[in-house]
């Protein structure tokens, strides 16, 4: 039974998943691509030989939890910045400090990690690169987002990328198991486990919602009655306990579906709506705007080529000035897409190419339409009867320009749009073997 002392205690403790935060390898649960047995992190830690790395993963699957191993298995002093709240300012007095305390430490070069390295304009990045670059700093950055795109090239080319993937279903077991019988209020309690499906769905590979809804069930039951843990009991707490569950954007990918199917759906209301909801949720704005460059493509396409456009221009207005004011750039794009007409021939033309493509890699382009740099091309037919189309009227030359085996094959099947009927009836004068008159 839980005493009132214990229950008390738990009043006062840190959330779950922080009571349950491992300190070394032999507790963190998962990424054993990285930290198994002769795996690249372990071999780096165990060797000592540390270098400058990031961690790109979804959220809660342990990229900070593993920093902070990393500094404690190597006897390293560790900073840490948020991203979202440091400035250059609060970049360059921690490269300040951890050059000063190198000279009275054990010499080692302290680890600076940086929580959401992605949310860095280019200024602040470009702050870290000497430190880095001299070894003043270990930089171990942690992303949701392709470093590809959010880390500027020369900070990129000085740190590893390391990946990390979602929690598998044994993963959270283990997890589970570990929080009910060693967290130091769970253990006290009467905790019988019947059913595990809704537990791991609505956790989705993240440990940290593995243990803030187990936090939020065990705690919808008084103090030392019994707790049955199955999925209508699971899905019953996170329903009446939704603010606690979703504010941090626990609901994540069923809003963000939602965005995008109201926006494909052309409803501009409910739109904003889900809109509004991602960024209250404290969503990455970027996210938001990378979803409606693909929207703009994928399902706007050519029906109004110009949303592209405004979507792109979005992204980079966004990238530009950051939030509160981002909102406004993000709704007026959102409306504007979703109350445009509605094409996905541009998608379906290139998934089918796609397709055509891999069965035909061994295609013969034709003759005329290769170059020929060297005499010995010319003299074996290179470009020879090539037609120039600007030399002919409407600068259209009928020529083949599919492989033989493709000839007539068609593609792009223009949708029924107003902008779209323009190039059918283009390509109808042009192409009727591909596009035959109605």
């Amino acid at each position: 039974m839980m005493n009132d002392d214990n229950i008390g205690r738990s009043r006062m403790l840190p959330p779950l998943p922080e009571r349950m935060r491992p300190h070394d390898l032999d507790g963190y649960v998962g990424q054993r691509h990285l930290i198994g047995k002769g795996c690249i992190l372990r071999n780096m830690i165990e060797s000592g030989n540390l270098s400058s790395f990031i961690l790109w993963g979804p959220p809660g699957v342990g990229k900070t939890t593993l920093s902070r191993i990393v500094a404690k298995s190597l006897g390293r002093e560790f900073f840490t910045l948020s991203a979202v709240s440091s400035g250059v300012k609060d970049v360059r007095e921690v490269i300040d400090k951890a050059r000063s305390n190198s000279l009275f430490s054990n010499g080692l070069s302290p680890i600076l990690f940086i929580d959401e390295i992605h949310r860095f304009n280019k200024s602040q990045q470009d702050a870290l690169l000497g430190a880095v670059e001299d070894g003043t700093i270990i930089l171990i950055g942690a992303t949701t987002e392709n470093p590809s795109f959010e880390v500027i090239t020369p900070l990129l080319s000085r740190c590893q990328v390391f990946v990390l993937k979602s929690l598998e279903k044994q993963d959270l077991q283990t997890l589970l198991d570990r929080a009910i019988g060693n967290d130091e209020i769970l253990k006290h309690r009467k905790i019988e486990v019947t059913e595990t499906e809704a537990l791991f769905r609505y956790a989705a590979g993240d440990a940290r919602k593995l243990l803030n809804i187990l936090e939020i069930v065990t705690g919808s039951f008084a103090g030392d009655s019994k707790i049955i843990i199955d999925n209508k009991t699971v899905t019953s707490c996170l329903q009446e306990n939704v603010a606690i569950y979703d504010k941090g954007g626990e609901m994540h990918y069923d809003v963000i579906s939602a965005f995008i199917k109201s926006v494909r759906g052309s409803d501009p209301n409910a739109a904003v709506y889900y809109l509004a909801r991602m960024l209250d949720g404290g969503e990455d704005p970027l996210f938001i705007a990378r979803r409606l460059c693909i929207l703009a493509a994928e399902d706007v396409g050519l029906a109004n080529p110009n949303a592209l456009l405004l979507a792109n221009s979005t992204f980079q207005i966004v990238h530009n000035i950051g939030m509160p004011e981002a909102r406004i750039p993000l709704a007026e794009c959102t409306i504007y897409l979703a109350s445009s007409a509605k094409s996905n021939s541009a998608y379906m033309a290139i998934n089918e190419a796609l397709a055509v493509a891999k069965d035909t890699q061994m295609a013969s382009v034709p003759l005329y339409l290769r170059n020929a740099p060297t005499k010995l091309m010319e003299e074996l037919g290179y470009a020879d009867g090539y037609k120039y189309a600007h030399d002919y009227p409407g600068h259209f030359a009928d020529l083949e320009f599919m492989p033989s085996e493709l000839s007539g094959h068609k593609f792009y099947e223009p949708a029924d749009n107003k902008q779209e009927d323009v190039l059918r009836s283009r390509l109808e004068n042009l192409w009727p073997k591909y596009y035959s008159k109605k």
